[in-house]
């Protein structure tokens, strides 16, 4: 086989077996917010809810506040909390919505705060991408992607979720 030949399908498998960089992909910025990574768990069939996660850092001087969300495949969204109470989960709407004071950085995800979708017209399905928005107090609205995870995925996929992957496999060695 020639060199060329070679070169080409060496360049092809690693091509392949490279994941997509989901963290360029779906980073964004607005004024002094960067938002990160916003993803939700793919639900089943006839589910008429789902979650939506994403991290936010403020690298300015002043306040904000997330007040909304919205995504294309529901009827509404909220912001929520879910705490545990003497061994019960409870689920509320947060009034007012989050702040992210200047320098702090907030993580939606699993388990805390996250974005509710209400009335999904169709099901999230694992690797889709979900158009949404976000709504903050100060530095207004801005169009995001959720991409969307395996069902019950601890975060998003792509380079980090990698990472950790490969972090475990080092302790098994």
């Amino acid at each position: 086989m020639k060199l060329s030949t070679l070169l080409a399908v060496f360049l092809t498998a690693v091509t392949i077996s490279l994941p997509t960089n989901a963290a360029l992909a779906h980073d964004y910025k607005l004024g002094t917010l960067e938002i990160s990574q916003p993803w939700a768990r793919a639900t089943p069939k006839g589910a008429e809810t789902g979650a939506g996660y994403l991290t936010i850092k403020n690298t300015g001087s002043t306040s904000d506040r997330l007040v909304s969300a919205s995504l294309s495949n529901a009827a509404t969204a909220q912001i929520h909390q879910m705490t545990m109470d003497n061994g019960v989960m409870k689920m509320r709407e947060v009034a007012g919505g989050i702040e992210i004071n200047p320098g702090e950085t907030v993580t939606l995800g699993p388990n805390g705060y996250h974005i509710m979708f209400m009335g999904l017209k169709q099901p999230l399905v694992k690797g889709q991408t979900i158009q949404g928005s976000l709504s903050f107090e100060r530095a207004g609205n801005i169009s995001v992607e959720f991409e969307v995870a395996p069902a019950g995925s601890p975060g998003p996929q792509g380079a980090s979720q990698m990472q950790h992957d490969h972090m475990q496999m080092d302790h098994m060695h």
